[in-house]
């Protein structure tokens, strides 16, 4: 069997439909594949597809070995344009024609193996190729795509050790810290628990805990289509449920943004009702929370955004002490310090912003519009022996949204928690001079 390793990228002008394509291949030492290989990766005056013809019969004429072609990340140059009608047609056009040569050279291939971010259509690219099979949720494949929690802890015990004594914790707290922040990816179910390799990794070999999967791309294109699709931070909350065709659809037909967060791994299976055929989904780790929660944040509070980290900060600790007064105060501190603008003077805004910044105290569990008996809760957060019931308003007083809460006996909900129950109202004006003003009330039960 003959490899070639195909890492790709695609380069495309579209007004003048030039097609550039680095590649490398592996190199078994013989003349003729070698001087293929460059002529390939070298000489744009030939068609792509011819030339990926040639490589192909090259290297099966030279070696007498079926080749295996492994092609990762398909779907790069789609995801640029997947938003332009008009030019993602052309580049669809140009990978079928890219793609067509396979099926020609099918008794010269073992396999073809491709991976990409998101699932697009089969007939818009691969039409020429009658026999692509979609593993991506089939159970036999599910631990294929990351490390599994088997693999880590029986196979990569000494790490765990290492990181152990660095943090100055016990085998088992490290293994939960883990867990924690980089384990929780299900593409199937059942399945194993699959660690992200990446972060993982990473992790070991800088000794920290750390977010290291969102400190290797921002993702733009996600937030422009949350967007598009009007999808606001809250609705991420705690878990959503779908049948599978909701989420595991193909991207240039997708209604919804769920099958991009589901195929770009931010959100991921955590169970299934056979008797409904629904999945439940949700946020896989604390990695993908924070990461994906701190990239939101500029485009609510463009450049203030290092300072509410700083104070998000602080305000962990201050709420780890039961001091939710003190805290509260310096998120009034910080607000003043934020320039109002005029697309911002609506509730949602302010809403979506505390939502955001609450969701960053990630010590805590955060549920916002958490349904009740009684109406909707705007946010809850629970701490190991406090529940916080909080109200927003805007262009209204603290006192009016704490009122609401008790009239509404929203925290009749944990009556039976065992935990302290404290009710918060709070409110956002706008001053004559433009000025931020939030404002509380608090009142224990």
């Amino acid at each position: 069997m003959f490899l070639i390793w195909w890492f790709h990228h695609l380069f495309v002008s579209l007004p003048t439909k030039r097609i550039s394509l680095k590649r490398k291949a592996s190199n078994y030492g013989k003349k003729t594949i070698s001087d293929r290989i460059t002529n390939f990766r070298t000489n744009p005056a030939v068609d792509a597809n011819v030339r990926l013809i040639s490589l192909i019969q090259t290297a099966y004429r030279e070696t007498g070995k079926q080749v295996v072609i492994l092609i990762d990340e398909y779907d790069a140059p789609l995801l640029d344009v997947v938003h332009e009608d008009e030019k993602l047609e052309e580049l669809r056009n140009a990978m079928r024609n890219f793609y067509s040569p396979l099926k020609g050279c099918e008794k010269l291939l073992r396999f073809v193996f491709l991976t990409g971010i998101t699932k697009f259509s089969q007939l818009s690219i691969f039409s020429e190729l009658k026999n692509i099979t979609n593993i991506s949720m089939d159970e036999p494949y599910a631990g294929i795509c990351g490390i599994t929690e088997d693999e880590l802890v029986n196979g990569m015990r000494n790490d765990i050790e290492a990181l152990a004594e660095k943090l100055n914790l016990s085998y088992e707290q490290t293994l939960a810290k883990l867990k924690d922040n980089y384990d929780g990816y299900h593409f199937t179910w059942p399945s194993p628990d699959v660690y992200n390799p990446f972060s993982l990794l990473t992790c070991f070999a800088k000794q920290k805990i750390d977010s290291y999967w969102f400190g290797s791309g921002t993702p733009t294109y996600l937030i422009n289509m949350m967007r598009n699709f009007n999808f606001l931070p809250a609705n991420l909350g705690e878990s959503m449920e779908a049948g599978k065709d909701d989420f595991d659809a193909a991207t240039e037909t997708m209604t919804t943004i769920m099958p991009l967060l589901y195929q770009s791994g931010y959100i991921t299976i955590k169970d299934y009702d056979e008797e409904t055929e629904l999945y439940t989904l949700a946020i896989p780790n604390k990695e993908i929370r924070v990461g994906l929660y701190r990239s939101l944040l500029p485009h609510y509070l463009t450049s203030k955004t290092a300072m509410c980290n700083t104070t998000i900060a602080k305000m962990s600790v201050l709420i780890k002490q039961r001091k939710i007064d003190e805290a509260l105060q310096l998120l009034k501190s910080f607000w003043e310090t934020v320039p109002y603008c005029n697309n911002t003077h609506y509730e949602g805004h302010y809403q979506q912003t505390m939502y955001i910044i609450f969701a960053l105290l990630t010590n805590f569990r955060i549920i916002v519009e958490q349904h009740t008996s009684k109406g909707r809760i705007d946010i809850t957060m629970e701490t190991d022996d406090t529940i916080y019931v909080m109200e927003l308003k805007f262009g209204k007083t603290a006192q009016e949204a704490l009122e609401q809460i008790e009239s509404k006996h929203y925290a009749d909900a944990f009556a039976m928690s065992g935990k302290e129950i404290i009710k918060v109202g709070m409110s956002f004006n706008i001053k004559e001079d433009n000025t931020i003003v939030f404002d509380w009330k608090s009142s224990e039960i």
